[in-house]
């Protein structure tokens, strides 16, 4: 008990800062790369570790009628639409604010936790963090909204739609997937992504400024095996051990570690009122998971005490 309360702290952390890291390396690549080509690029790379993991582990690819309808939602809900999102958003978006954006998933998981698992109570707590983090995207929000929809309100909106869809797909994993390996759940729908968001990035995008230089090849290369192979292996396996809620409370840490690299690496610097909002999005975070990351915590103390 106390190997696997290690085991899933260490894994927690990794996922917090590996997440917080990917969306300075996004912004880096596509400095060389368009959109749908680095994040179809990224997919199929980080299909092929996984393959080679697979084979030197002996580990069979899940192949009956369930596991392939789950690797095709997930291809397409988990991969193609939502980080073809966020991909063309941070064209036009500081990383950092992305990842205080897509920082919502918590309260999206809430909302579909709801509607789609039976029993799930909803608390003041989850509540009042709600409506908090969606007065602090009010924030966010209030300094550009004009009637016109211009590409940095059109960047944000894409982010909160690839939050809310990431929120729907993690909690119907939580209930479908448990028989799946973690990565057997990677392997198929990345290299349906794959496929998918490279032949639509050459179909759709100007291709023809794709420069095959330093920060292309190191963000794809660091996106395909850290933030995708290590991350996602390790959030699965970690969504079969804890309270998907608690998991997504990981979208607390790593914007604060996206704004800090975002600063210190692009320099970018935000409005007192993106600031705000930012805060008050974090604390919403906090609010609505307090009951269950006080009740985890509890359960670590008191199992490390066996």
């Amino acid at each position: 008990m106390r190997r696997e309360s290690f085991e899933i702290t260490a894994g927690y952390v990794f996922i917090c800062f590996l997440w917080g890291s990917t969306w300075l390396a996004i912004r880096i690549g596509l400095e060389a790369l368009t959109p749908f080509v680095a994040a179809g690029f990224r997919f199929l790379i980080a299909s092929f570790f996984i393959w080679m993991i697979m084979r030197f582990w002996g580990i069979r690819l899940q192949t009956d009628s369930e596991a392939l309808r789950i690797y095709v939602i997930l291809g397409i809900f988990s991969f193609v639409i939502p980080f073809g999102l966020v991909y063309w958003a941070e064209q036009f978006i500081p990383s950092g604010l992305a990842s205080i954006l897509f920082a919502t998933f918590p309260f999206f998981v809430i909302i579909f936790s709801k509607l789609m698992m039976k029993g799930e109570r909803v608390g003041m707590g989850k509540i009042l963090g709600a409506v908090t983090g969606f007065f602090g995207i009010y924030l966010i929000y209030s300094e550009n909204l004009n009637l016109k929809l211009d590409s940095y309100v059109l960047g944000m909106t894409a982010v909160l739609l690839s939050a809310a869809i990431q929120g729907w797909i993690a909690v119907l994993i939580k209930i479908k997937g448990k028989k799946l390996h973690p990565l057997s759940m990677n392997l198929v729908p990345l290299v349906i992504a794959g496929i998918v968001l490279v032949l639509l990035g050459f179909a759709v995008e100007d291709t023809a400024r794709i420069s095959l230089n330093w920060k292309a090849v190191s963000s794809v290369l660091y996106l395909a095996f850290f933030g995708t192979v290590g991350a996602f292996t390790v959030y699965y396996w970690l969504m079969k051990r804890i309270n998907v809620i608690i998991l997504s409370l990981s979208s607390f840490i790593t914007p604060i570690i996206a704004l800090i690299l975002g600063n210190i690496i692009l320099d970018e610097s935000f409005s007192e009122r993106i600031i705000w909002g930012s805060t008050l999005v974090l604390t919403g975070i906090l609010f609505a998971n307090f009951s269950g990351l006080k009740s985890y915590l509890v359960r670590i103390a008191n199992s490390a005490k066996m």
